[in-house]
């Protein structure tokens, strides 16, 4: 008999398919807050009036924005938001933008929870690998604050109590978690969307993929995220392939956000594989965005599983579209037709990197629960050097 767990996020309600400045002030108004502190990218805040138009209903609630999230989230900038929601004594975070300004939040929220102040301090807070090989996940106390989300992406980091931060003095990306450090609340228009870049707006999209992908590939898969991973996949391919029609599409936009949702929800419920830790590596290491990482990695660690994830790659095939076909193959036609990179060798990463990466890759909670067991750097090796 099959046993195992599924935690529910401490979250309290998704909006869908409303707009982002009517469900933010009915936000605001039902939780009572009166210092609401404003995070998103700088581009967004600065070249759009998407910022201003979500918040125009809560202006007189806020108290600050910060607009300085930078990719791969480095601990230089969550040390500075944290500072800057202690000095606004800010009752509610509202994160406006894609999973570099939502996990920003989280970690500045394990900040707040443990009075973190420096870059040194946040690495007694991160996930890590024990020398018996178990994974040392701190836990982390109820931060002063919550913060409600308006993704502009499909990363799918709005539904999830996971982080991801990078210490760039060793180029290496942690992870970090808490129970109340993910979202309260989440907002899904789809016009909150329309700024964000097709390549940025596709290659997450593929990253939900992944998410999907290897939650039914896990080692611990479980019924209700594969059921919820089977629809993400389909809805997914036919959200990517109409906006590549056309993006102005706004019902496909939000088919999309649905499908990253339900993709999102196997995030730490299941074990994820080598896609997502050696996307990690690559991402923390040569800066390559993590909706990239997906692209170049996931068909190849789908081939390299194959003989130990027979029967879900299956279902992942016809879920694609075509069960005659194998899963891996389809998805790098996929991601061809969305005209995203789909070997590491189209991106800006030395070959000479590709050891480096693999060893990285080591220490990372995923690559160690991959499917077809990794216990060396020549197994990551090989993976990159096939996806080269």
């Amino acid at each position: 008999m099959t046993a195992g767990l599924f935690s529910f996020l401490p979250m309290d309600r998704v909006h869908f398919g409303t707009a982002a400045a009517t469900a933010l002030q009915q936000e605001v108004e039902q939780r009572g807050a009166q210092r609401v502190f404003v995070v998103t990218g700088r581009t967004l805040h600065e070249k759009t009036d998407l910022v201003r138009t979500a918040t125009a209903g809560i202006k007189k609630q806020m108290v600050g924005t910060f607009d300085a999230c930078v990719e791969h989230t480095p601990f230089s900038t969550v040390i500075a938001l944290a500072q800057a929601l202690r000095s606004a004594n800010a009752d509610l975070i509202v994160s406006i933008g894609g999973g570099t300004v939502i996990d920003t939040v989280k970690i500045a929220l394990v900040c707040l929870a443990e009075n973190v102040q420096t870059i040194e301090q946040l690495g007694d807070w991160h996930m890590a690998i024990n020398p018996d090989g178990s994974v040392r996940v701190p836990v982390v106390r109820e931060p002063p604050c919550r913060q409600i989300t308006i993704p502009t992406t499909l990363s799918g980091a709005e539904f999830s109590d996971l982080a991801g931060g990078t210490n760039t003095s060793t180029g290496i990306k942690h992870g970090f978690t808490g129970r109340f450090i993910g979202s309260a609340s989440v907002i899904l228009d789809p016009a909150m969307t329309v700024a964000t870049p097709d390549a940025l707006w596709l290659s997450t999209g593929v990253r939900a993929i992944d998410h999907a992908v290897e939650a039914l590939c896990a080692v611990n898969a479980q019924a209700f995220t594969d059921a919820l991973a089977i629809r993400a996949l389909g809805l997914m391919q036919s959200a990517l392939r109409r906006y590549m029609v056309d993006p102005h599409d706004l019902k496909a936009r939000l088919n999309g956000q649905t499908a990253s949702w339900l993709a999102a929800t196997s995030i730490r419920r299941v074990h994820y594989g080598a896609s997502h830790g050696l996307g990690h590596a690559l991402g923390g290491d040569s800066g390559v965005p993590h909706g990239i990482t997906s692209c170049v990695l996931l068909p190849t660690v789908m081939r390299y599983n194959q003989d130990y994830c027979a029967k879900p790659l299956q279902e992942i095939a016809a879920a694609l579209g075509d069960p005659s076909r194998s899963a891996a193959d389809q998805l790098q036609d996929l991601i061809a037709e969305l005209k995203l990179p789909t070997r590491i060798s189209q991106l800006k990463v030395a070959h000479e990197r590709l050891p480096i990466i693999a060893e990285k890759g080591l220490g990372n909670p995923f690559v160690r629960s991959n499917p077809r067991p990794i216990t060396k750097a020549a197994d990551n090796l090989e993976i990159l050097q096939a996806a080269w």
